[in-house]
């Protein structure tokens, strides 16, 4: 728990990315959305077998109480439709299951819109913050099943990343999307020549390069 401090990863980057993105003034409408909540027990605490609705009027049983990111994500992205974006980038500290797959080296990538894919990974690339996809296939949506919601939280073991991307991939409607676990880039153990131990800021320079590019800037 101590290194949990970590988990809110992604919601530093959009802040350090918006900053990083204010200094040159791109020409180019740029919108930062960061949902917050205290993960705190309680007598309101969400259990095993709760069904809560989304904001988005998605009703969500509830399996894994640690699968809880997710809960206030889906969240933002429902809020995100009222923009009218033409693209949204989701970036969170999802997953262990990301770890497992890409260990600490690559972030894990989804989407609905291979365009937009292609243009993330690219930025990753130039930043030095690679990025690799994951499928949202059909058939890992079966493991997000519910007998009384619309969907559960939680698949299971395995496919753990694709699962999680599944359940944001549903409130992703009616825009272009990327999502990007970082739960394996966002904290390291080590130093390396560029990196010192602890937090990594990942994702505030794949955004600045994508956003600088839109931009033509």
């Amino acid at each position: 728990m101590e290194k949990m401090k970590s988990d809110m990863g992604g919601g530093a980057a959009v802040v350090g990315a918006m900053l990083a993105i204010a200094e040159p003034k791109p020409k180019i409408n740029v919108i930062g959305i960061v949902p917050t909540t205290e993960n705190m027990p309680s007598g309101k605490a969400i259990k095993p077998g709760d069904v809560v609705t989304g904001s988005g009027g998605k009703t969500i049983e509830i399996i894994n109480t640690d699968a809880e990111g997710r809960l206030i994500l889906c969240d933002a992205l429902s809020y995100v439709r009222r923009f009218k974006p033409a693209a949204v980038i989701d970036i969170a500290t999802l997953t262990g299951a990301v770890v497992v797959a890409l260990g600490q080296v690559a972030i894990g990538m989804m989407g609905n819109d291979e365009a937009l894919l292609a243009e993330v990974r690219e930025a990753g690339e130039r930043a030095g913050e690679r990025c690799w996809p994951l499928p949202l296939w059909d058939e890992y949506r079966d493991l997000l099943k519910s007998d009384i919601a619309d969907m559960k939280n939680s698949g299971g073991r395995g496919a753990g990343s694709i699962v999680g991307g599944w359940f944001l991939r549903e409130f992703a409607e009616g825009f272009p999307w990327v999502h990007l676990d970082i739960a394996g880039t966002a904290y390291t153990e080590g130093e390396g020549p560029h990196q010192v131990k602890g937090p990594t800021a990942v994702g505030v320079r794949l955004f600045t390069e994508f956003i600088l590019k839109r931009a033509g800037a």
